[in-house]
């Protein structure tokens, strides 16, 4: 193979100009995307600049590891026509060049595309989670408008919060109605309130009111309140409850490895759940037998004994036999597992599929190779969200709702490339 190593370089490099182009494409759409996102729910609300670049910055792992993939499913397509339009690859077989010799640097440089894509997915992305939560949790402090408008009302779990004007850093008017440990109504007042981020306890945020005024009623006794005023108040609100933002990490953004070791403790716990099943089964099913024996041993089994045993006991066996044991947060932990590996080697299975279909079209151009490779990274796309969707409503094995596109996609390759080989 060393006597290819000129050639290889040469077919390196321009799949590699090749990728270049689609992933700054592909980057480029899904950053707009985001910066979209962010001009709608940030921007708008005149957040300091600074922070939403750090926003933006933290945000680049996801785009990046989705942008690697596609990128070299349309680099390889596009790098491919070339040869083949050029007619370089025709020189290439005319002078005893095999396809393996071709191929080896698409394969090479996919399999390094897949594990940047992996790092930055894996390592990278809950990284920028947590930092971005943080400067989320920071930037709510100094623009408050962000999740509390003016003369608006925020409602969550059982507590309602009404604004009046927000004036930078200070809400006015400010009114709480919820209900406290023992369960009486409460009505919070105060003149100004501000948002305090403490660092040492992430879950929570924490608004600081002034002027306060307190009145508590129990709903036995409604003709009987109580009420209280104070300088300064400092009332905690659970940040999962009032942002969309949160400090806690869910299985897409957790390393994989932290997700298989909650993998691991749930499936320990959903099997001890299972075999527990299976005993109250087997328990029914006992009691069930003793007492079907219990009558038949008397000698005559009367009707009404008969009946109870069929439409109670026996029903509620079938009940219970027939009852699913399942764990939906264990399934979706799997379904993210396997999904941190099937997208980044996507990569790797996209060249499989791109050098045959590139071959197979004679007459294209790098537009036409843009668009096919396009084509394809979309219905990729659909069959992966659709296998999602289609496990998490079914239960469908969450290892082949996440592979089966690229089982597809390197299957057909396979094929497109034993039957160009037979021609």
């Amino acid at each position: 193979m060393r006597k290819y190593g000129i050639l290889q370089l040469y077919i390196a490099r321009e799949f590699l100009l090749s990728f270049i182009i689609s992933f700054l494409f592909f980057f480029v759409i899904f950053f707009i995307n985001q910066l979209l996102l962010m001009a709608e729910e940030i921007l708008s609300k005149n957040a300091p600049l600074i922070d939403v670049a750090m926003l933006i910055i933290f945000a680049m792992p996801a785009i990046i590891a989705m942008s690697f993939p596609f990128a070299s499913l349309v680099g390889s397509i596009m790098a491919i026509s070339r040869f083949v339009v050029d007619n370089e690859f025709l020189v290439m077989r005319a002078s005893g060049v095999a396809r393996k010799v071709v191929f080896v640097p698409f394969l090479l440089l996919a399999i390094v595309f897949s594990v940047i894509s992996f790092i930055s997915n894996d390592y990278f992305l809950p990284l920028g989670t947590m930092n971005y939560a943080r400067t989320y949790r920071r930037l709510i402090t100094t623009a408050p408008a962000l999740e509390l408008r003016p003369y608006s009302v925020k409602n969550y779990q059982n507590t309602i919060i009404i604004t009046g004007a927000i004036d930078k850093l200070v809400i006015h008017d400010l009114v709480i109605i919820d209900e406290t440990k023992d369960g009486k109504s409460r009505v919070i007042t105060a003149d100004t309130a501000r948002l305090l981020d403490h660092a040492e306890e992430q879950s929570v945020i924490s608004l600081i009111l002034e002027n306060v005024f307190t009145q508590e009623s129990n709903p036995a006794t409604p003709n009987k309140y109580e009420y209280s005023s104070a300088s300064r108040m400092e009332y905690n609100i659970l940040l999962s409850n009032f942002t969309d933002v949160s400090s806690s990490l869910g299985p897409h953004e957790m390393r994989s490895v932290d997700v298989l070791s909650i993998i691991d403790e749930k499936q320990a716990a959903f099997d001890i759940r299972l075999e527990a099943h299976q005993r109250d089964i087997s328990n029914r099913q006992g009691t069930l037998a003793d007492s079907y024996l219990g009558f038949a041993q008397d000698g005559v089994m009367q009707i009404n004994n008969l009946q109870q045993l069929v439409t109670t006991d026996f029903s509620e066996f079938v009940r219970l036999a027939a009852r699913r044991i399942e764990d939906r947060s264990l399934y979706l932990y799997k379904l993210e597992y396997y999904k941190k590996f099937s997208i980044p080697f996507g990569a790797l299975c996209f060249v499989f599929l791109a050098f045959p279909l590139s071959v197979s079209i004679k007459k294209n151009n790098r537009g036409m190779s843009f668009g096919l490779g396009l084509l394809v990274a979309l219905l990729y796309w659909a069959l992966l969200l659709g296998g999602q969707n289609f496990g998490l409503r079914t239960g469908f094995s969450p290892f082949l709702s996440m592979w089966l596109p690229n089982i597809m996609v390197l299957g057909g390759g396979l094929v497109m490339t034993f039957f160009k080989r037979e021609r």
